[in-house]
């Protein structure tokens, strides 16, 4: 099953392991299971620490634990974790050995004050998202003790995905309860099972934690904030980035072929780098963390952070980059996972041989619409503007197939469910008013980003769309306040851009403070 180029680079990654870790495999008279028990044998035989046995424990799917030398079981895998979520599987070995890299100290002091709990998360192997969120739940549950996470592959567990209504992954459940669905965070992860499960100590935390004085602060984990970084690291300033995750977009990017000095690389491979990179600076580096307000205060800018942290730098510089942008229209946010997406790789299987509509006439709309033709009976494509935004190949390509519609000039109003998942779209047609309905089960949102420059209103100045004003050298309206990236006014959206961006900006704070003495 695992090619002998893969063992062999396992053998590597397993090196630094010490203690035992375990398999635990249930037994299963589902096909797959021969499999499963491929894959583990292979696994325990890259390393004398990781062994495969059997517990006779009756499960109507594929399932297996991790355990560590103490036989502590916190995660569970149901299913084969293949496809993306083989690397999910590598992490949470090297996690349970105490390897990788783990929540720092103070996320795990918040982590551990969690009340016990079981978490489960309903993935499907294509998703690109799924992998980080089961990562970090794995995470938790490691740090924790007292938590369990378990990763269901849908498509083995059919029933089940019927039964709780699952139209988007990853599906994150605390008992029969829907906690989260899509991207996200471990901050975000964090917060939300706190929401569910309680505290065991409600005097916890009361107390914010003082990370020290800083010459700079990069607000921003993506290529602009590492960017911005590492070239005032390079120029001597004290230094912290903090940001929910490294990689920001990044890390959603598949192939990427305009990066100058590069044919062709991947998201996840220039995150890598560039943490890297990042990683060779002394930068305090505050990852899994979100700014929750700024304030000035004697001459310097005090940040408090949402995991109740604080620090104050001289400089701020805002890289806080985009994100999906959302509609805004009745019944979207309701109906977020259940017929609502904004990722036609990871959802378009859930809508196989069912009517979708795909709304955005730009790049992504148009690839969303071809991609999700071969998939679902039907695509609706809907487009605000008289005319369709995207490429001329793509729009072409659009044309030629026989079971996309595309209507533009259109606006849409509103999406309709019966409580459990969605059932229709209703839409204006702007040049006459007249209103009209579609009958579907799935609604794919594809309008563009928007600027996360939310936290900082008031501080700086914004245009129309949120975008952060910035000068020719990343200035902003606010005294000691810069801004680079996608966050910014600054044209065209680009990997190339925002790097260039956060260098340009860096290099704006140190000038400045040079001539202020």
């Amino acid at each position: 099953m695992l090619t002998r180029e893969i063992i062999d680079q396992l053998r590597e990654v397993f090196g630094p392991i010490n203690q035992k870790i375990g398999f635990a495999m249930a037994a299963s008279d589902h096909p797959k299971q021969s499999e499963l028990r491929e894959m583990l044998t292979q696994l325990a035989s890259t390393s004398p620490y990781l062994e495969l046995h059997e517990t006779g424990e009756p499960s109507a799917v594929p399932r297996f634990d991790i355990t560590n030398e103490n036989g502590s079981t916190q995660v569970r895998f149901e299913g084969i974790p293949g496809g993306h979520e083989f690397t999910s599987l590598i992490v949470a070995i090297l996690n349970a050995a105490g390897l990788g890299r783990l929540p720092d100290k103070h996320l795990a002091a918040k982590i551990k004050n969690i009340r016990p709990t079981a978490i489960r998360t309903f993935v499907s192997l294509s998703c690109e998202n799924c992998p980080d969120v089961v990562q970090a739940l794995n995470q938790i549950a490691l740090v924790n003790g007292q938590i369990t996470h378990t990763m269901s592959d849908g498509e083995l567990l059919p029933d089940e995905v019927e039964r709780l209504g699952i139209q988007s992954v990853p599906a994150v459940y605390i008992g029969a309860k829907l906690i989260h669905s899509g991207r996200a965070s471990l901050a975000e992860l964090i917060t939300k099972i706190e929401a569910e499960s309680g505290y065991i100590s409600a005097s916890y935390d009361t107390n914010p934690q003082d990370l020290g004085d800083f010459d700079v602060v990069v607000a921003g984990g993506g290529p602009a904030g590492i960017s911005a970084a590492i070239y005032a690291a390079r120029k001597g300033l004290k230094t912290a980035l903090v940001a929910e995750k490294l990689g920001g977009q990044l890390t959603e990017t598949k192939g990427i072929e305009n990066m100058i000095s590069t044919t062709y690389t991947e998201g996840m491979i220039l995150t890598a780098n560039l943490t890297k990179h990042l990683g060779s600076y002394p930068v305090s580096v505050l990852e899994h963390r979100k700014i929750n307000t700024i304030t000035e205060k004697k001459g310097s800018k005090e940040i408090t952070l949402a995991s109740n942290e604080t620090l104050r730098t001289k400089s701020l510089i805002i890289a806080t980059g985009a994100k999906w942008r959302q509609l805004g229209i009745p019944g979207e946010s309701e109906y977020i996972g259940r017929g609502v997406a904004f990722c036609p790789h990871c959802d378009g299987p859930f809508y196989k041989s069912k009517p979708v509509a795909v709304i955005g006439g730009g790049n992504s709309g148009v690839e969303a619409a071809i991609d999700l033709s071969g998939i679902c009976s039907h695509v609706t494509l809907l487009e605000f503007q008289d005319q369709l935004k995207a490429d001329d190949v793509l729009i072409k390509k659009l044309h030629s197939i026989p079971n996309i519609t595309v209507l533009t000039g259109v606006k849409t109003t509103d999406i309709t469910g019966n409580g459990q998942k969605v059932t229709s779209l209703s839409y204006e047609v702007r040049g006459s008013g007249e209103k009209r309905q579609l009958a579907l089960d799935g609604v794919f949102v594809q309008i563009g980003l928007s600027p996360n420059s939310g936290f900082v209103k008031g501080l700086v100045e914004t245009n129309a769309h949120g975008e952060i004003i910035v000068d020719t050298k990343g200035r902003t309206s606010g005294q000691g306040i810069y801004a680079a990236g996608d966050v910014t006014t600054t044209p065209y959206k680009q990997i190339v851009i925002a790097i260039g961006d956060g260098a340009k900006t860096a290099l704006s704070v140190f000038e400045d403070m040079i001539r202020a003495g």
